[in-house]
């Protein structure tokens, strides 16, 4: 009994002391956090991405400096501990050279900024949303709403692709005619239908060519402009719109056939 109340007596104040700390500084380090993401999301010129990266790197610096003062509160010499500490960190960081290197990668990324949130992109093989960059990952999300988690280092280190850094895109189509059909027609008809659509700038203009003089089918390129945000719509609208009007003119979309020719053999 007289051990326990001496450990107390010794012990009580530092742990109380230690706990009011944890509790102070934890609350603190969400608060400032907070503060960071809300002042830097307020800015036009900072991107989301950018705030919340130095919003997560701020708490995590304010909680180890919280730490510390625990450990000086139980009367552990910190400057001793600190250059332990500072030993077993390169150990570390030459055991996790990978989780350091997408750490980095991380930073180079919020730097030079490839990529915003919300735009669309490809990177490391994967295709969509950016939705948010923490110090060692990036998160995406697919046209299907599948989380996509990637580590920095294979972003930073591979191509990206980012669909909605320009205004505008160009959107192609391949629209095969018969052989027998009249080529000025099938333009004509098909121009009609790019000038209903509103989307589809005027400049650049579009272009309808013949392409290829395929197995089956003369083959037209048609490439259109539009606005990045409309790239699908205007994909999936037109495509409809030039065989309903093609039908309409009479004007034949052949699929691949082939012709078998049977021989009987002389007996």
């Amino acid at each position: 009994m007289e051990a326990i109340e001496r450990i107390l007596t010794t012990y009580g104040l530092s742990v109380v002391g230690g706990i009011v700390i944890l509790i102070v500084g934890w609350i603190a380090a969400s608060a400032i956090s907070r503060t960071i993401r809300r002042i830097l999301g307020k800015r036009d010129n900072v991107d989301p991405l950018l705030a919340g990266f130095f919003a997560s790197l701020a708490k995590y610096l304010i909680l180890a400096f919280v730490v510390i003062a625990v450990l000086n509160q139980f009367g552990i010499q910190t400057a001793s501990l600190i250059a332990v500490l500072g030993a077993a960190g390169l150990a570390l960081g030459l055991a996790l050279q990978g989780t350091l290197g997408h750490f980095a990668a991380g930073v180079m990324i919020l730097i030079f900024r490839p990529f915003r949130q919300g735009d669309v992109v490809e990177v490391a093989g994967t295709m969509g949303s950016i939705k948010n960059v923490t110090l060692f990952t990036t998160e995406l999300a697919t046209p299907d709403n599948v989380q996509i988690v990637v580590p920095n280092g294979k972003v930073w280190g591979d191509t990206v692709k980012n669909y909605s850094h320009h205004d505008t895109r160009r959107v192609d189509f391949s629209v095969g005619i018969g052989y027998g059909d009249s080529i000025d027609k099938a333009i004509k008809t098909v121009q009609k239908e790019i000038d209903k659509d509103k989307r589809v700038h005027v400049d650049p203009a579009p272009m309808i060519v013949v392409g290829e003089l395929a197995d089956s089918s003369v083959n037209l390129i048609v490439r259109v402009w539009c606005g990045s945000a409309d790239y699908w719509g205007v994909k999936f609208d037109l495509t409809k719109a030039f065989k309903e009007a093609l039908d309409k003119a009479g004007i034949s979309i052949p699929f691949p056939q082939s012709d078998v020719h049977l021989f009987q053999a002389a007996e």
